[in-house]
């Protein structure tokens, strides 16, 4: 089946309900089923009287938007092939995917985008149109027009295209935490069979009734398959296009549900726990009753057994005290929170469960069209990646790989058969460069990537994930890169939370000059050297960060540093702050 059907699906079950909101000069704006179905065929007949055709490549660089959802599953619904491209790529890194993949139009959504465009347009033999989505970007005539210009004369009804499982929908170039980015191959089937599998693993109710928030990049393969699935289920789906504005979008929007990486929750946790340490003792034994009281709750629901009457009672006065007042902070109505990208510390999933919010700890990759394993509502295990979905069949081979087969996985690689043929076993496993291993109840660990374990020049392997996410727990702490690989001992690379570090100055008496100065001061080193040495005293000798360097300044996904996902690109870091990190080897 076509995944745009869920078009005709929907609009046919609900014609007036809102199926998707957007901000249109700072106001929320709505758009029923039946209208988003009408635009979403507009724009399919534009492209086609543009000139594509079935199995043509289209390109989408923007941020998220509304425009982007629609231009999407018009492309689908044509037949075509959805190519996104990080809305954060340069004109280098935006050229080499248009050009790999032979795009004839390309969607753009902010001045720069359109600018690099531009700039390949004039040079490419394939692309031959830009499509900007807002008036507020200027355009040049030549082969170029606005959206709104674009689908105006396109007509209101539309057959979708018929699609089998086995053909393409997209090709999703990897962000890429190392070499050259390659452009996976998913298939309506693996949109299909995932979205199909994930109501069947939760046997969600009145999914209908439910509102997402999308808010990170749809260019990825966990937030583009998640909305497609809050669609497919008839939910109603905001595009936050400034993530920046999160905090007032979940305000404004009050989400339902939501799915984000890792660092989006480590954030709250440690912003959470920085705020009750900075409280009264009064405070700080409210929270911390509440916090045991709502945990108690949580296990019990977690074994699916009752909850006592007592306990209900204590638990509804810790969320009057503390757990609402948080909860209404990410918009007060979120349950639901898909989990993805990286692994997360059970401290963490603990930590949420005890607010009443369900955080799905979720493990897959773009080439699994995300999802592979997922936390079932109950009988999860802390600390573990959850349970297969659907037909999903999971292994373990050679050094401790965790390897896959199932309805989710990739055609493979686009143009590049010998990488293809790379990732899958002779037996037609696919690889996933993760290390893992399973408890007797079937649930999956990950233990780290394979490509990112370190040996020291002692012979000693460091499996650095799991020591990043306690220290990232810390709310001094951004970022945090290990390195260990052929040296002696750990260090670490350290971008502070700026924020919550300008708020210690004034204790420790230090007037903000800059920040390269002021991470440099002996008393900063020491503030973050107790909170290390607390953090890791219960690690193994040789796990223990040594010596730590602090940087001035965020990594920024525009310089390379980390991927739109956030996580952080190990060989980048390695080679621009080579000469700071061997001063702390030769120091």
């Amino acid at each position: 089946m076509n995944i745009a059907e869920l078009l005709n699906i929907n609009a046919g079950k609900f014609p007036f309900k809102s199926a998707i909101g957007f901000k249109k000069k700072d106001r929320w704006t709505e758009l029923s089923w039946k209208d988003f179905r009408r635009i979403v065929f507009k724009t399919a007949n534009a492209l086609q009287a543009a000139g594509v055709k079935e199995n043509d490549k289209v390109a989408i660089f923007s941020d998220n938007s509304a425009e982007w959802i629609v231009f999407d599953l018009a492309i689908l619904a044509l037949g075509a092939i959805t190519v996104p491209i990080y809305s954060t790529n340069n004109q280098e890194q935006a050229a080499y995917i248009l050009h790999e993949s032979e795009c004839r139009l390309i969607l753009v959504g902010n001045q720069e985008q359109y600018d690099y465009s531009y700039g390949i347009l004039t040079d490419s033999v394939y692309l031959k149109e830009i499509v900007a989505a807002k008036k507020s970007i200027w355009i040049k005539k030549d082969r170029s027009q606005y959206f709104s210009d674009f689908i105006a004369d396109g007509a209101e009804d539309f057959e979708i295209s018929k699609k089998e499982n086995a053909d393409l929908a997209t090709i999703i170039y990897t962000s890429g935490t190392t070499g050259v980015p390659k452009g996976v191959m998913i298939t309506h089937g693996n949109f299909y069979t995932s979205v199909e599998a994930h109501f069947d693993f939760f046997k969600f109710k009145n999914f209908e009734n439910e509102t997402s928030l999308a808010f990170l990049p749809l260019t990825h393969v966990f937030e583009r398959s998640w909305t497609i699935l809050a669609l497919y289920g008839g939910a109603k789906v905001y595009f936050l296009e400034n993530t920046k504005l999160i905090a007032s979008a979940l305000a404004e929007r009050k989400p339902t549900m939501m799915c984000a990486v890792p660092r989006f929750y480590q954030k709250i946790y440690a912003g959470v726990l920085e705020t009750v340490e900075k409280g009264s003792p009064t405070k700080k034994k409210i929270f911390d009753w509440a916090l045991q009281i709502g945990s108690q709750v949580a296990e019990l629901q977690r074994l699916d057994q009752p909850v006592p009457l007592p306990l209900l009672i204590k638990n509804k006065i810790a969320g009057s005290l503390v757990f609402n007042k948080i909860k209404n902070k990410m918009g007060g109505r979120l349950w639901f929170m898909p989990c993805g990208g990286a692994s997360v510390s059970p401290e963490v999933t603990r930590f949420f469960d005890a607010l009443g919010i369900h955080m799905t700890v979720g493990y897959g990759l773009t080439e699994t069209t995300a999802t592979l394993t997922a936390f079932p509502f109950h009988h999860y295990v802390h600390g573990s990646a959850g349970i297969p979905l659907g037909d999903t069949q999971l292994k373990i081979g050679e050094n401790d790989e965790i390897l896959a087969k199932g309805s989710g996985i990739m055609k493979g690689y686009y143009k590049k058969p010998q990488e293809t043929a790379e990732v899958f076993t002779g037996d037609g496993w696919f690889k996933t460069g993760d290390a893992g291993k399973f408890d007797d109840a079937g649930n999956l660990f990950i233990t780290d990537r394979i490509k990112d374990l370190m040996k020291t020049s002692n012979g000693k392997y460091i499996a650095p994930q799991p020591i990043e996410n306690l220290l990232s727990n810390d709310g001094l702490i951004d970022h945090v890169m290990l390195v260990a690989e052929g040296k002696p001992y750990v260090t670490a690379v350290i971008i502070p939370n700026f924020e919550s570090l300008q708020a210690e100055l004034p204790k420790l008496n230090i007037t903000f000059t800059n920040w390269t100065d002021i991470v440099g001061m002996d008393k900063i080193r020491d503030l973050y050297q107790a909170r290390i040495d607390s953090i890791q005293k219960h690690f193994t000798g040789f796990e223990k960060v040594k010596k730590f360097v602090l940087l001035p300044a965020e990594f920024e996904v525009g310089s390379g540093e980390i991927t739109p996902t956030l996580k952080v690109k190990r060989k980048v870091v390695l080679q621009k702050y080579a000469d700071t990190i061997d001063k702390m080897y030769s120091s």
